[in-house]
């Protein structure tokens, strides 16, 4: 496989990984249209555990099929393809090395009274469907975030023992945080700076707004003057957050949105020096034929034409 300088001056930031590891990074990093940019675009499907199949998949009833989530990500030309396992297993057969997978380990459900996730499958399932990594959610400021977190680092050194690369979604919430601060930039920055501290080596978070969570924060960010006042300078913190843009972080694309939105957020990220976008629900709600154009059109930004 061809490595590009870029993707091996990022791969050398991860200076305590294996061969193994560092290998299936690169796999993700060299993959589709961005692949040898340091750039990528994750397609993830495990909304049907978090939001129900009817939530997730019937404003394309297409989406209903493993398959096309398979066919999609290789269509049009994206890094990866994130999953639980039953979704993986149902292509894995007839898109073996196709695509770089991620294997989603955890999931909540919103039958559950308890907003905690389950474990829903191993590191050996991961190495069973020749996946490049596995991905894991954590929740800070929940009740159950230091389970969380524990359930995180056991699998991550399994993983990482076994050659895996390691993708953390960090998400805010819980009982002192409001929804408003779920996004807040404060909030948005120590979550990526968690998963970092958790040794991810991808790490997902949502586009951090202009809020602010935490009192005491913003006494610093005041103090210190740090520019919050537009997206990118928002991304350009949580990058700094994130070990001074030593790991790599992508955003959420969250729900479904206009595509003018998504396409200025989408700039946004980029000018913040965002290492991507991991993009469901806007996906593949949509028919084919716009999801191809869609995803055409942010790696297109992210290439720095358009």
């Amino acid at each position: 496989m061809r490595i590009t300088q870029r993707v091996k001056k990022i791969l050398d930031r991860y200076e305590s990984d294996n061969p193994g590891t560092k290998g299936n990074l690169a796999r993700i990093l060299m993959e589709g249209k961005l692949g040898g940019t340091g750039k990528l675009v994750i397609l993830p499907v495990d909304q049907g555990f978090e939001h129900g199949p009817a939530r997730s998949f019937a404003p394309n009833p297409a989406a209903y099929d493993p398959h096309y989530h398979f066919q999609l990500a290789i269509d049009a030309g994206l890094s990866a393809y994130a999953a639980p396992l039953g979704m993986i297993e149902a292509g894995a057969d007839s898109y073996a090395g196709a695509i770089p997978t991620i294997l989603k380990m955890n999931s909540s459900n919103s039958l559950a009274t308890s907003k905690d996730q389950a474990v829903t499958a191993s590191v050996n399932d991961a190495l069973r469907l020749g996946c490049s990594a596995i991905g894991f959610t954590i929740y800070p400021g929940s009740e159950y975030a230091f389970d969380q977190m524990e359930e995180l680092r056991e699998l991550a050194d399994e993983a990482k023992s076994a050659g895996l690369a390691v993708v953390c979604w960090s998400y805010p919430r819980g009982p002192n945080i409001s929804k408003e601060a779920e996004t807040a930039i404060d909030i948005c920055a120590y979550a990526a700076h968690m998963a970092a501290l958790m040794g991810a080596h991808i790490i997902k978070v949502k586009p951090p707004t202009g809020a602010m969570g935490l009192d005491a924060a913003k006494k610093v960010y005041e103090a210190q003057k740090i520019d919050t006042s537009t997206l990118a300078k928002r991304v350009e913190h949580v990058m700094q957050a994130s070990f001074a843009g030593r790991r790599i972080v992508v955003f959420s694309g969250g729900e479904a949105k206009d595509l003018e939105g998504l396409y200025e957020e989408v700039r946004g990220l980029r000018d913040g020096g965002a290492n991507g976008s991991i993009i469901g629900r806007n996906t593949f709600q949509r028919p084919k034929a716009d999801a191809l154009a869609m995803l055409a059109k942010i790696i297109e930004i992210y290439q720095g034409k358009a």
